[in-house]
Order: C-alpha cells, then structure tokens, then sequence
C-alpha cells in the first residue's frame, strides 16, 4: 500500500505524519513557485505571512499580512500562504508564546518576569485595557524578537527556491 499523492509507502496505522508532510510541503512549494510575480515579490509576501503568524493576533493575521503585502507591493497570495504555513507550528505556540511574552516583558520592564500566574481567561478579558497591557502587549512586543528574524531567514530561502524552481521551468520549457 502507497501514499497516492507522493508514491511512499503507508505505514500500518495510515497515520505516518512525515509522507502527509512531505505530500503538503510539496503541494504548497509548487503553489508558491507557480505564482506569477517576481522571486523578490513572492518571497517578500512569505516573509510578511511568516512575521505576521507570530503575533498573538489571532483573527487579524491574515487580513494585516494582506495589507502589509499590498502596501510593500509583494504577492498578497504569497502572504496568506505565508501565514498559514506558520501554522505548521500550532503545536509549538504556546511555548513561543511563552517565550514571546517573557521577551516582551524583559523589553518593556528591563527584567524578567518573577511569576506569572494566568488564572482561567474568558472572552471578556480580552476586552479589557489591564489583560491587554499586561499580557497581550508584552508578547506583542516579545513576537517581534522572533518574527524578524524568521521573516529575514524564510525570504532569502523562499527567495532562492523560487527562482531556482523558476529557471527550472524556464530550462524544461526551452529544452
């Protein structure tokens, strides 16, 4: 028995997360090199998508990675796949947003915080001015310690992928 998608072999339990990872990595590696737009535009919108998927704002990521992208004039497509792609990670978020609000708070405060107790949040504390300065802010601020650098890594390699696969396709149609 064989995964359709990529030809390797199904494990028992039909469960085996590398091949679904490799069939997904593959599937969207194809989508972003296939975009119409400049190597520089698409990795620019990943980049955008990667930094903005690090902010604790959970239900306007996409549409400001969107807006940035379209202001920056890169690939706004790019962006939002950028954005879900930072959900690969969802089982990691709440140990970067540990360390994203311990950053935040060490910047804001010049210490790290002794102890943090996050006693049970509901919806409603989230409209109010003291949870947002005292958690959101901090790890707001604490995100961009890591956002940057990962936007900075991810468009120099999504940047080189994309004109490789470009010159690929441009060799194979020409050849």
């Amino acid at each position: 028995m064989s995964n359709e998608r990529d030809g390797t072999p199904a494990s028992p339990s039909g469960s085996s997360w590398w091949p679904r990872f490799k069939s997904w990595w593959s599937a969207h590696h194809h989508r972003l090199t296939s975009i119409e737009d400049s190597p520089h535009a698409i990795a620019l919108g990943i980049a955008i998508g990667i930094f903005f998927g690090f902010t604790p704002l959970f239900s306007l990521k996409t549409l400001l990675s969107i807006g940035v992208a379209w202001v920056l004039n890169s690939n706004k497509v790019a962006s939002a796949i950028g954005v879900t792609l930072h959900d690969v990670l969802l089982f990691f978020m709440p140990a970067i947003y540990w360390w994203e609000y311990k950053f935040g708070y060490w910047a804001l405060h010049g210490a790290l915080p002794q102890r943090v107790r996050f006693s049970h949040i509901v919806l409603q504390d989230y409209l109010h001015w003291k949870f947002f300065a005292r958690v959101i802010w901090p790890t707001l601020i604490g995100s961009v310690f890591l956002a940057l650098p990962a936007a900075i890594v991810v468009y120099f390699v999504m940047r080189s992928l994309v004109m490789r696969a470009k010159a690929r396709r441009r060799v194979s149609a020409t050849g």
